[in-house]
């Protein structure tokens, strides 16, 4: 189980891939939240954008360990963000599943070359 937690090359890759593309529909969601739902402008940006933000920062330190549960926090925040725009409930449940998805895969697939 401690494998689970080392930093490799094809993880990292795979959950940048996740964060990155989540930072971008985090970020979406923020026009959606101000036009659709009339949540008020400094919410929403503050939520969507700072979420997004924080994305790409996590992104920029998945050669530490501690980035990946940084990123499990992120993948908690992004399903709250669902309280703002409702679909966000769904979207961030399917990007939480692709972030330990990536996780798995790669410990799997790593580990698999190792041998």
């Amino acid at each position: 189980m401690n494998d689970l937690f080392e930093v490799t090359p094809g993880k990292r890759r795979l959950c940048a891939s996740v964060l990155g593309m989540e930072a971008i529909v985090v970020a979406l969601s923020t026009p959606v939240a101000i036009t659709i739902n009339h949540v008020s402008a400094p919410v929403a940006v503050t939520v969507g954008i700072g979420l997004a933000v924080l994305c790409v920062v996590v992104t920029g330190m998945l050669k530490r360990s501690f980035a990946y549960i940084a990123g499990t926090v992120l993948q908690i925040l992004a399903i709250a963000t669902g309280f703002l725009v409702p679909v966000m409930f769904f979207l961030g449940v399917i990007f939480a599943l692709l972030w330990i998805t990536a996780i798995f895969v790669a410990h799997r697939v790593e580990g698999a070359t190792k041998r």
